[in-house]
């Protein structure tokens, strides 16, 4: 499915939503927005350019954006990109007891912050997870939401890669 970044500079804007909406969780109008960037020299352009736009919302809606990403570990629908990344790690095969404590950290979390715990999972571990959701508690609102808003950007390069790969 790998597009050349000709053949993505050059898409309607259509087109390039419908192949680039689900970079960022439930929000298509961020594709929809960087289309109007065009021409990109390459994937890091276009990934800047998406994640300018992040940067520069206003905060009501990058809560919206942040919102609409699931729990990690959770059995709850989400969309396709998180289910695979999710499995990739073995999210999606949690003991008992291993998903009891996704749950646990997942609303302690949500109860401290106001927005689910965020991590671009692609390459790590369950380990490495739970020791950043432990790290993380630690920090204030403020720097969880800008370390949220790092995650999704990670999370979209690597989407991203894999659409165009």
């Amino acid at each position: 499915m790998g597009y050349s970044i000709i053949e993505i500079n050059h898409m309607t804007q259509l087109a390039f939503v419908q192949v680039f909406g689900s970079v960022f969780e439930d929000t298509p109008s961020i594709a929809a927005q960087t289309w109007h960037h065009r021409p990109f020299l390459d994937l890091a352009s276009l990934h800047q350019a998406m994640v300018t736009l992040v940067e520069q919302m206003p905060e009501a809606d990058q809560l919206t954006l942040i919102r609409a990403h699931p729990d990690l570990g959770s059995r709850v629908q989400m969309a396709p990109a998180s289910v695979q990344e999710q499995t990739s790690v073995g999210l999606d095969r949690l003991s008992p007891a291993e998903y009891g404590r996704f749950q646990q950290l997942n609303a302690t979390y949500q109860t401290k912050f106001g927005f689910p715990f965020i991590m671009a999972v692609k390459g790590q571990t369950k380990a490495a997870i739970l020791i950043a959701f432990a790290k993380r508690l630690n920090h204030t609102t403020v720097r969880e939401k800008q370390q949220a808003i790092l995650e999704i950007g990670k999370i979209a390069r690597f989407r991203l890669e894999d659409l165009l790969n």
